[in-house]
């Protein structure tokens, strides 16, 4: 395992790009954050009950540009919060992981809480 671990990292040390920060929270922040991307769509896309985006500047993204948009704003919102965490995490570590934890549990929240809104909805 550890042999594996050094070859990763030389392997990404060998063509300049650095080890990052907060690898585990900005992973789940992602994958969070994915999910939620994902109940968006199928809500959407839903045909038998009607859904509408409740984030105003989300809808205006489909409005204007479509499934698209929502997808290019959402992962514009994804890479501003994680690189604003890694700026955060090289002056405080704890800090950056703590607003990554915070974020993903909100995000988590939603994509629950849309999961639920899609189940009550379908069951009739």
């Amino acid at each position: 395992m550890e042999a594996l671990k050094r070859i990763s990292t030389s392997c990404w040390g060998a063509v300049g790009i650095p080890k990052m920060r907060l690898e585990t929270e900005t992973a789940w922040f992602i994958l969070a954050s994915a999910l939620d991307f994902a109940m968006t769509y199928i809500m959407l896309q839903h045909e038998e009950v009607y859904f509408v985006e409740s984030n105003p500047i989300a809808l205006f993204f489909i409005n204007h540009w479509g499934i698209k948009g929502l997808l290019y704003f959402k992962l514009g919102i994804v890479a501003f919060v994680s690189i604003i965490c890694q700026v955060i995490a090289s002056q405080n570590l704890q800090l950056g992981r703590r607003v990554l934890i915070v974020g993903t549990v909100i995000v988590s929240a939603v994509v629950v809480y849309s999961v639920w809104l899609h189940q009550a909805n379908t069951m009739y």
